[in-house]
């Protein structure tokens, strides 16, 4: 089980496939962060460390504070950096490098021209593929850096053709994101089926040639689609089992999922509990078109990782065999 930061709800961007209800919201601080990881620690057991916003670089003291704490903490294993990237630098980027559990995730749309459409900016807010370019040399240097290729309804029919973009920039991580808890019309569902096949084909050539390609998807499981489950602190440094209240259409649900606070926090049980009511709870709530929507496309998406299983051990039994 994770523990999931909130650290913030604040974003420089304006996505048009996000749903995240941002303004009017405060931030955790760096002694929130530092409590909630010895929580996770102290009566969780431990595991790894999710950080997501909004935007986690806009308050970087509370992004270094976790990762400063997690650093020598046996009990943590990996610390997840989830952005769209607009914060980093080059200094940023060493502390990365030399940190030996971070996970550096990045969001990306593909071509700039998808890019630029869906990151809609705040005014002064520079140009976020630019920046992303402008490090690329560096970004290729620094280890563990995922990049989340988000795939919309309207750029579904270009979701392999973007792929194959980000794969010539040069990254070799990937986790793909389609667009959950959004509607999708048949046709856009059929070009996302499409665009899976066809990136399931390139991945598996890839691994053919004995070449690295890693994607998340293969290891990562959730009870409810998009939404992470675990020991989750939202930036008002409430408790709850799942970040579903990220999402400004389901807001209303954080009275029904809250557990408790970091002044007050529940136990293994009481977590347990309410894990377990969230999936009825967003079943009830989202309309059925929403509802539809989102398993159509989880379905497609498990589809395309179980019809890669077989090629990744393949793969991988041929790369131990090569030494």
């Amino acid at each position: 089980m994770p523990l999931i930061l909130t650290v913030t709800r604040a974003c420089d961007l304006r996505c048009a496939y996000c749903p995240t209800a941002k303004d009017g919201w405060p931030s955790l601080t760096p002694e929130d962060a530092a409590i909630a990881v010895s929580l996770f620690t102290g009566r969780f057991g431990g595991g790894d460390i999710k950080l997501f916003g909004g935007e986690p670089l806009l308050v970087p003291d509370v992004v270094r504070a976790a990762l400063d704490r997690a650093r020598y903490e046996p009990r943590i294993r990996w610390v997840y950096l989830s952005t769209n990237g607009l914060g980093l630098d080059t200094e940023w980027l060493d502390r990365l490098a030399d940190h030996p559990k971070a996970v550096l995730t990045i969001s990306m749309d593909g071509h700039p021209g998808d890019h630029r459409r869906l990151r809609r900016a705040l005014p002064g807010t520079r140009d976020s593929y630019a920046h992303l370019i402008s490090l690329l040399p560096r970004l290729l240097r620094t280890p563990r850096v995922v990049i989340t290729q988000t795939i919309a309804p309207s750029t579904a029919a270009r979701a392999a053709e973007n792929f194959r973009h980000l794969r010539g920039l040069g990254f070799t991580r990937f986790n793909l994101l389609p667009g959950y808890f959004i509607p999708w019309k048949p046709d856009q569902l059929r070009a996302l089926a499409a665009g899976f096949e066809a990136i399931g084909d390139d991945i598996a050539a890839t691994w053919e040639r004995r070449e690295r390609l890693y994607l998340r998807n293969l290891f990562t499981w959730a009870p409810t689609p998009f939404f992470n489950t675990g020991l989750v602190v939202d930036a008002d440094r409430s408790i709850h089992p799942s970040n579903v209240g990220l999402s400004a259409a389901l807001d209303h649900l954080r009275a029904q999922t809250r557990v408790g606070s970091l002044d007050d926090p529940p136990s293994p049980e009481q977590l347990a509990e309410a894990a377990a009511r969230v999936g009825p709870l967003l079943k009830s709530t989202l309309t059925p078109t929403v509802w539809a929507s989102t398993q159509a496309v989880d379905r497609l998406l498990s589809r395309l990782v179980r019809r890669l299983y077989p090629r990744y051990f393949a793969y991988r039994a041929q790369r131990k065999a090569a030494g």
